[in-house]
């Protein structure tokens, strides 16, 4: 299984399900980036009450203006932006018996503020972090290193060829326009991805997985993302 998707800034927990469910990730960072998405930004949430949520956004500059690629995008303030990413995780999450060790192991992306301006690997690593913290043992490629068509249900279409899947993951959004004729010349099989909109998934794609990461640790997470994945596999119905 494929997934295609942007490099966000610590993900919603359905993307983060989406890619766990996955054996291959296409980091698509040759796309243009939208202000209005969650390239740059995570909604957090009170660990007593999921709607209460907060934006943890930072600051982005784009070289080329709103032509420019989220590879191109530039952190406007890197120090700013770490002391802004720390503190606002410890704001919403040092209560939770799970903090002390995600705070140990969130370092190595806070240090990354101080080594580049590049928005793209900040995100990609905090992305990278919460695969690993849940045993994903899946492959990352990234849609710039990649040859595909420009179309864009086309270029989806080769970049999941490229992998050698058969089947491509598909969230709510990219369903509605996507054209499966572009999969089936390569035998690809399009297959919609949704979490569950109660319990557990409740605020899922909505609220960063730091979240549920917070309040189920690690392996609790691993045990849902790993459920939903088995269903997704057997192509069970996932009530939306």
């Amino acid at each position: 299984m494929c997934a295609v998707h942007q490099p966000n800034l610590f993900p919603r927990l359905a993307t983060l399900a989406k890619l766990f469910t996955a054996d291959y990730w296409i980091v698509l960072d040759d796309v243009q980036f939208a202000r209005r998405d969650y390239q740059h930004r995570a909604r957090l949430a009170s660990l007593d009450e999921s709607r209460k949520q907060q934006w943890l956004s930072i600051a982005t500059h784009l070289p080329h203006g709103r032509s420019t690629s989220i590879r191109g995008a530039r952190l406007a303030d890197p120090v700013r932006c770490r002391r802004r990413v720390a503190q606002l995780l410890a704001d919403h999450y040092r209560h939770s018996t799970y903090w002390p060790s995600f705070k140990r192991l969130l370092e190595p992306v806070l240090a990354a503020f101080e080594r580049t301006d590049r928005l793209a690997e900040v995100t990609e690593l905090s992305t990278r972090l919460l695969l690993e913290l849940v045993g994903w043992s899946g492959r990352i490629l990234h849609s710039s290193d990649l040859l595909a068509r420009g179309e864009r249900s086309q270029r989806l279409a080769d970049l999941a060829w490229l992998t050698g899947a058969t089947t491509y993951l598909c969230g709510t959004g990219g369903i509605r326009y996507l054209d499966p004729a572009a999969f089936r010349v390569h035998s690809i099989e399009v297959l919609s991805f949704r979490t569950p909109a109660s319990g557990f998934w409740a605020s899922a794609r909505e609220v960063s997985a730091v979240h549920a990461l917070m309040l189920a640790g690690s392996h609790g997470l691993q045990h849902e993302l790993a459920a939903l994945r088995a269903r997704v596999t057997a192509k069970e119905p996932v009530r939306a």
